[in-house]
């Protein structure tokens, strides 16, 4: 997944530098704006800001205090750079939510891995979830948003297991979780391997995942290489009596035994255009009604929305 930068820059200097340091990493965007563009940075929810404090004509701190009131940035890490090597003033910017003061002029070794290793820290933060190791709702909403506000086209495709309550049930929570493990590495696996740099994958909760690719990633192959994966490895978390059987028997509270098809994988797609979504909840309605029709057929199976765009 690229890793957008933004540094706050009236004279461009810091920005020739840190693409040249980081010519080999195509994963790392560096974008830079002026003082009284900061709007646009902070609509993007970068992954980092740095701001040259030398060039900027906003005071530093009034400035970083300004970036910590935006909802969608109040953990953007922020880099401060300048030449003021005073310890009161550096405590002082750093009282300020501030990652790192750094005084210029600086080594080009060491701004490299303060940067790659910030990312580095924020990536493993943000994987809220202990069972996966992947982004939760607050990471996937911003996420969204990030992408409707840059007015860009795009896919989410919603991921459910099918009939996963009664093989919780049956084999119970920690075979339960081994079987959400396995979901999610192959979700992450072929999502990235179609759209390796601009995709992003999210674990909504449970048993419910959430994948976003770009406009050009062939995101039908992405279910169907998805649900072929799947189909082939979950076999390993059942017995060889009930995957011959190919169902499941309990016995419910009133001592009658049930039957339930095999856990199955669903998955719902939905094309995000700017013209037609307005904000996430429309396109997790959207989600929400595609991923349901594809839990009513039998088996593992994928639904695109297709409907066409607002009037």
């Amino acid at each position: 997944m690229i890793q957008e930068i933004f540094i706050i820059d009236e004279d461009k200097e810091v920005l020739k530098e840190t693409k040249r340091i980081f010519k080999n990493k195509k994963e790392f965007k560096f974008s830079s704006m002026k003082t009284d563009e900061i709007d646009i940075a902070l609509k993007n929810i970068p992954s980092l800001i740095i701001i040259n404090a030398d060039t900027v004509k906003e005071d530093i701190i009034s400035l970083c205090s300004r970036i910590r009131e935006n909802e969608d940035n109040s953990i953007t890490p922020i880099i401060v750079l300048s030449s003021n090597d005073d310890k009161q003033h550096r405590i002082e910017v750093l009282k300020n939510e501030v990652q790192y003061y750094i005084t210029m002029p600086v080594d080009d070794e060491y701004l490299y891995y303060t940067i790659k290793n910030i990312i580095g820290l924020m990536y493993n933060n943000r994987r809220v979830s202990p069972l996966t190791g992947l982004p939760g709702n607050v990471q996937i909403q911003a996420e969204m948003k990030k992408r409707l506000l840059n007015k860009e086209v795009f896919e989410v495709l919603y991921f459910d297991l099918d009939n996963f309550k009664a093989y919780n049930d049956i084999y119970g929570f920690l075979q339960g979780d081994e079987i959400i493990k396995y979901t999610a590495r192959t979700i992450v696996k072929n999502t990235h391997k179609e759209d390796e740099l601009n995709s992003f994958v999210g674990h909504i909760g449970g048993d419910d995942f959430v994948a976003l690719v770009g406009e050009n990633a062939d995101y039908e192959k992405i279910c169907q290489d998805v649900i072929a994966e799947f189909d082939i490895g979950i076999k390993n978390y059942f017995s060889e009596e009930d995957y011959e059987r190919g169902y499941l028997e309990a016995t419910n509270r009133k001592g009658v035994v049930e039957q339930f098809p095999l856990t199955s994988i669903s998955i719902g797609a939905v094309i995000v255009d700017p013209k037609r979504f307005y904000n996430t909840l429309e396109i997790a309605e959207v989600g929400a009604q595609v991923k349901h029709t594809s839990k009513i057929i039998m088996g593992s199976s994928y639904v695109i929305d297709k409907r066409k765009l607002r009037g």
